[in-house]
């Protein structure tokens, strides 16, 4: 018999590609997504779909009660950390709120390990390389509610013993990435554009620096962290390691399309400058782990992908709760009521 484990945000990005690697380890996995960020389309077909909401407790507690999930995955997020500023509501529903009901479900239900995907955000602006030794001091509502259910996890940990594993992934991209996002993924937004002819758009100089990573140097490890005994109760940086700036980042997206347009610099958001992290931790519990996949092939990979996906329409966040401040560029998307 299968062991039956459960997906949160299956059918987003990040979701997806786990629950993929999932089923060729040879669970059998059931996804939940509400898929107001995620498509039907992503979610591998051997896998059980539920759409509906983490927030939502009876849906959460039905599933789980006829599930018998033995490991849950929780990818389930709203990740657009400029965006949380103004829906900080939403935001801390959605991915706090949401978080608490699957860990609590997974302690009444006895699930043995719960694996989260929290985020680089937590560090805020840190010493670089960011390692998982350093103090997390997250600058935006969208790190504050992953690191507060980091947080949860550890004293649930404690308490209850619910066993967990957490990886903080970076700037990760590819194929089942929402093209269509105005507000997150910097490389799906720059590749939309291209496709359109449309100039892409930077807040800023572009001086600002990331290291952008591969699908495939994320998702694997996820999936595979229930294998590692070693790996209950630790925090894991997982993605790639060379930082490039987003002015770079645009015009490697322009040359994996063959096509040049212009580059549209927009007054600067307030964000971190520099964000990139260690991997050390990483590769001393699952090493040795192969070299991460290099930018321009990352970029030739989905953009191979993004071709036959085909443009996305950008779809306006119909709930802003806070305009004041708003970058110029998102306030024109803002849908009055």
């Amino acid at each position: 018999m299968k062991t039956s484990v459960l997906v949160t945000g299956g059918a987003g990005f990040i979701g997806s590609h786990v629950a993929k690697n999932l089923l060729n380890s040879g669970f059998e996995v059931t996804v939940v997504d509400d898929l107001s960020g995620g498509f039907v389309e992503n979610v591998p077909t051997e896998c059980k779909f539920v759409q509906g909401d983490a927030g939502d407790v009876n849906l959460i507690y039905d599933l789980f009660k006829s599930g018998r999930f033995k490991h849950v995955f929780h990818l389930g997020a709203y990740a657009a950390e400029g965006l949380s500023h103004f829906i900080r509501r939403f935001n801390y529903s959605n991915n706090l709120i949401s978080s608490v009901n699957l860990i609590n479900a997974s302690i009444q239900f006895n699930v043995e390990t719960f694996v989260f995907t929290s985020s680089i955000a937590v560090y805020g602006k840190n010493q670089l390389p960011m390692t998982e030794e350093l103090t997390p001091a997250p600058e935006d509502p969208y790190g504050i509610s992953k690191f507060a259910v980091e947080l949860d996890l550890r004293a649930a940990f404690e308490m209850f013993g619910l066993r967990y594993v957490i990886f903080r992934p970076h700037n990760v991209y590819g194929p089942h990435q929402n093209l269509g996002d105005p507000y997150r993924n910097a490389i799906g937004i720059f590749m939309n554009q291209v496709m359109q002819g449309k100039p892409i758009t930077i807040f800023g100089d572009g001086s600002q620096s990331r290291a952008f990573s591969y699908i495939d140097d994320v998702a694997p490890i996820i999936a595979r962290a229930i294998e590692f005994p070693s790996a209950i109760g630790k925090v894991f940086n997982v993605g790639a390691d060379q930082p490039t700036t987003v002015k770079n980042l645009a015009l490697e997206v322009m040359k994996t399309f063959k096509s040049e347009v212009p580059i549209e610099f927009l007054p600067p958001r307030n964000e971190v400058q520099h964000a990139y992290a260690s991997h050390e931790r990483a590769q001393e519990t699952f090493g040795p782990l192969k070299k991460p996949v290099p930018l321009s092939e990352g970029l030739a990979l989905m953009a191979k992908w993004a071709k036959l996906a085909g443009v996305r329409v950008g779809k306006a966040f119909e709930n802003i709760e806070v305009e004041k401040n708003l970058p110029l560029s998102w306030q024109n998307l803002v849908v009055k009521k």
